[in-house]
């Protein structure tokens, strides 16, 4: 079973495999990300943009949905563009805007001779311990992936994350998109406190990549913050076998005396 099926043109139903991990009866967001990535991208092909990659995904959002419910995605060109296009895509539910997300995408050039980054690299998740997700975290997304993790010290922490998972029944989905559907399992990876005491949910999702990713692994050298006002950020840096393609911060609500459940 995939993370979601297509109802109809712009329809989709939530599997059990997208639940939660705060609350059990509604949606983990990470593979409603990797939707919106897919229907931007899938809309950008069909106006003849292919040969626009996506530097940058940026996700706001602005409430929760409950598992197996029938959400609707729409796609808009905000700032067209033959070399950078500003595209906008919104995930609904009974009318409802649940995630907003904007991407830039921009036209490609050879720099393969300028290629390098001053990012440090990470063991390969050959060299990482398998690590079971799930003694933290309920619900069925967390269930579903397979991670190898070391942690350094409380609130950092480097990992590899894949999933059997489809994120579409029947459709192929780009590199891009399946990582997009990962990326917010960051915030729980590399926790500086515990989530059955402290609640931390994320209210938004930014990435930035330099390399599209490639590969069924995605790698995160994550180090997670909290200031003295309630505010917190995790912030990773994003990797796959080549080294790192990119970064992804989210602001955090940091909640104390509440936690999972």
């Amino acid at each position: 079973m995939s993370y979601f099926s297509r109802v109809s043109g712009h329809s989709y139903r939530a599997n059990e495999h997208a639940g939660g991990a705060w609350n059990l009866a509604e949606q983990h967001i990470a593979p409603s990300f990797g939707l919106l990535a897919h229907a931007i991208e899938t809309d950008r092909d069909a106006r003849g943009n292919g040969h626009l990659a996506v530097a940058r995904l940026s996700y706001d959002i602005l409430g929760t949905v409950p598992v197996g419910v029938v959400e609707e995605v729409e796609v808009r060109v905000l700032r067209p563009g033959r070399t950078i296009e500003l595209v906008e895509a919104t995930l609904t539910h009974q009318d409802r805007a649940v995630v907003l997300a904007r991407a830039w995408l921009m036209k490609g050039y050879d720099t393969s001779a300028l290629r390098g980054s001053g990012l440090r690299p990470i063991p390969s998740p050959a060299e990482m311990p398998e690590w079971d997700p799930s003694a933290v975290w309920p619900g069925g997304f967390i269930a579903s992936a397979e991670v190898r993790r070391a942690e350094e010290r409380p609130g950092r922490a480097v990992y590899w994350v894949r999933t059997a998972v489809p994120l579409l029944d029947g459709e192929q989905v780009s590199p891009l998109a399946r990582a997009a559907g990962l990326l917010d399992i960051a915030n729980g990876m590399a926790v500086l406190v515990d989530p059955r005491e402290v609640a931390f949910p994320n209210l938004d999702l930014t990435a930035h990549f330099f390399a599209e990713p490639a590969g069924e692994w995605v790698g995160f050298d994550t180090a997670v913050s909290i200031g003295p006002t309630g505010i917190g950020l995790t912030h990773s840096i994003i990797h796959d076998a080549t080294g790192p393609i990119g970064a992804v911060s989210q602001s955090l609500t940091v909640r104390p005396g509440s936690g999972i459940g």
